[in-house]
């Protein structure tokens, strides 16, 4: 396994993040970001020690998804601060979503979408990244796949669309491999069985065709500070 040196503290974060190398020094390693359970502040909502977890389920249901772009994140049990997840780091511009929401409109959707799916309490602008060859990566899914409502993003542009048409292929695909395929068991050992089963419900709720995109019902619908 690739040695993880620790390179810096990542500021502005609300739970200790570290920039950390994978492998060897110099160009030969792989720059991460390395969150560990122990780091995590605590919240009245979600269990201790638990959001680690949920930026690796979050990870492996975009990837089944086929979207967003989520970096690739893994759980890390042999690290400097103990067991956590390490994802890969993006170099990524100044640009985030607030201020290129009338551009990559079809990214904008399927981020909304996924949000809505994991039940996200904090999409921040910022947790959208533009790489060099501006593709636009989403990171930060600690708090995600509650039981209760917790939807809380700055992207409500497609509050009362229906579910587009080309996307419910991507959902209908994942929500049998959730419930009986491949993905059923690397979700069992990330989230509880209860939030397996209200993710599954919102699966469907969302193929549903009277399903609209949601609304902000309150200003606790959007995330503060928005960036």
């Amino acid at each position: 396994m690739p040695e993880l040196k620790i390179l810096g503290l990542l500021h502005g974060a609300s739970n200790y993040t570290f920039l950390a190398r994978l492998g060897p020094d110099g160009d030969g390693g792989l720059r991460a970001v390395y969150k560990p359970a122990r780091g995590e502040s605590p919240l009245w909502d979600f269990e201790s020690g638990t959001l680690y977890r949920r930026e690796v389920a979050a990870y492996e249901l975009s990837k089944a998804l086929g979207w967003p772009a989520i970096p690739p994140t893994v759980v890390r049990r042999r690290a400097p601060h103990g067991v956590g997840a390490l994802q890969r780091f993006i170099e990524a511009d100044s640009r985030h979503y607030l201020g290129e929401s009338t551009e990559h409109g079809e990214t904008w959707i399927r981020v909304a979408l996924f949000d809505v799916l994991t039940n996200n309490a904090d999409r921040k602008s910022g947790h959208c990244l533009f790489d060099p060859e501006n593709k636009v990566w989403v990171i930060d899914h600690g708090l995600t796949f509650h039981v209760d409502p917790k939807l809380r993003t700055v992207i409500w542009d497609f509050a009362g669309d229906p579910l587009p048409q080309d996307l419910c292929g991507d959902v209908e695909r994942v929500l049998a491999a959730i419930d009986r395929g491949p993905l059923a068991g690397t979700m069992q050992e990330l989230i509880s069985a209860d939030e397996i089963a209200v993710l599954k419900r919102r699966f469907r709720g969302v193929l549903d065709r009277r399903w609209r995109f949601p609304s902000p019902s309150s200003a606790w619908s959007i995330p503060w500070p928005p960036v």
